[in-house]
């Protein structure tokens, strides 16, 4: 435990990042899985306090992924009752520990470096291309979404048109101010000795935010916020009242086949997306510490039985979450578990000061982070290597932007076969 105080200067700042980035984005997935709002914060606070203290990844932060959003709202559809679907989550989650023994964690390492760069690269050009709606005040599309087809019938490039029509003046300014903060933060203050050289930019960005949104509403009422253009997280009158929040599952379903179906579902693209996520983080790691496989599949597992006991969405290891957690300067597990944490106690004690925080800030955050993973000098590097790399590597990147996160793997490595 020593060890992890060690690096708290700089993991407790990063997972005050982590959680303004994960608090919107728990409720966006919930919200596009068709599934109780409150549901993707228990699953984030599970993902960050349980599973990052018996991870044996140091950087990952895990919650519920958008990439579960199809078959969780599928799942929720079919059973036709949430408490039913979270009997699902948690056999899931016994079907990952039998994985995790079965050394099913070596599948992780045939993934190719090539596939793994251009993962990362993709979601860096994801995190830009779907936010940039909502840091100018578009938030039609929910928090969290990363496939290229939408449910309200846009895909990516459609809604990138449309915000650019229907864009809100309020969001436009504090979206730009927010992105000139976090770049003046990057090339003069994080690197320097002052007085702001522990405090996280993205701090800074939510801060300005708020006083902007705070000022325009005393000032210039025209470009003052509405409240779905600001983080809304359901607010629990006391601590009494929190317990209705909570679902447990229906056990007397066990024998339904469709809830075995759908939990052997669950199973294999949570640890599919588990390994994907440790892998490409582990590359990101500059210590380049290397995360035991089939002991992610078990903690993965151990998560999901907990989160469908309470009421939780399904967990994953989530590449953005952790991607963020590595640019904001985290050095230990102790940032994800202090970022769930920050969910438990905010979510409990203080929502409502979350809720004066701006959409448009928090995708300055993100678009941040897509433009570090996503640099021009990585696909000149792979260009370097020649074609064997470069293609597999730039394959990878469009299958993933004109389809899902999944999908696009797939196809990467069959492409460097």
């Amino acid at each position: 435990m020593r060890k992890y105080f060690q690096t708290a200067g700089s993991d407790l700042p990063a997972s005050l990042v982590v959680f303004l980035v994960a608090l919107p984005l728990c409720l966006g997935i919930a919200l596009g899985s068709g599934a109780p709002l409150f549901s993707g914060i228990i699953a984030g606070i599970v993902g960050g306090i349980l599973v990052g203290s018996l991870s044996g990844s140091a950087l990952s932060v895990s919650g519920p992924a958008a990439g579960l959003i199809v078959v969780v709202a599928n799942g929720i559809l079919k059973l036709q009752a949430y408490d039913v679907f979270l009997l699902a989550v948690v056999i899931a989650g016994v079907f990952q520990i039998i994985l995790g023994y079965a050394k099913a964690g070596v599948l992780g390492d045939f993934v190719p470096n090539s596939v793994i760069k251009g993962l990362l690269a993709a979601i860096g050009l994801i995190l830009i291309l779907k936010q940039l709606p909502h840091l100018i005040g578009y938030d039609a599309d929910f928090e969290g979404d990363e496939t290229f087809s939408q449910a309200d019938a846009n895909n990516t490039f459609t809604e990138l048109l449309q915000a650019g029509q229907l864009y809100t003046g309020g969001a436009v300014i504090i979206g730009l101010v927010s992105l000139a903060i976090l770049i003046i933060w990057e090339k003069k203050v994080a690197h320097h000795k002052s007085i702001f050289h522990f405090f996280p930019g993205p701090l800074m960005v939510v801060l300005v935010g708020v006083l902007l949104n705070a000022f325009f509403k005393s000032q210039y009422p025209e470009l003052a916020l509405e409240d779905k253009h600001l983080v809304s997280l359901p607010i629990v009158s006391d601590l009494q009242n929190s317990v209705t929040l909570f679902t447990m599952p229906d056990f007397s379903k066990w024998n339904n086949p469709d809830v075995w179906i759908i939990a052997f579902t669950i199973a294999i693209v949570a640890s599919l997306e588990s390994l994907l996520s440790v892998e490409a983080i582990d590359k990101l790691d500059t210590l380049k510490r290397v995360t035991p496989t089939n002991r992610e599949l078990k903690v993965q597992g151990l998560g999901n039985i907990v989160s469908g006991m309470i009421g939780g969405l399904p967990i994953t290891a989530v590449l953005i979450r952790g991607s963020v957690n590595v640019v904001a300067g985290a050095k230990s597990k102790l940032s994800s578990i202090s970022h769930g944490v920050l969910l438990l106690v905010f979510v409990l004690f203080i929502p409502k000061l979350l809720n004066l925080i701006p959409l448009s800030s928090l995708a300055a955050i993100l678009i941040f982070t897509g433009y570090r993973l996503a640099s021009i000098k990585q696909v000149k590097e792979f260009y370097a290597k020649g074609w064997d790399q470069f293609v597999p590597f730039m394959a990878t990147i469009l299958a993933i932007l004109f389809t899902d996160l999944l999908t696009g793997i797939i196809i990467g490595i069959l492409v460097g076969l």
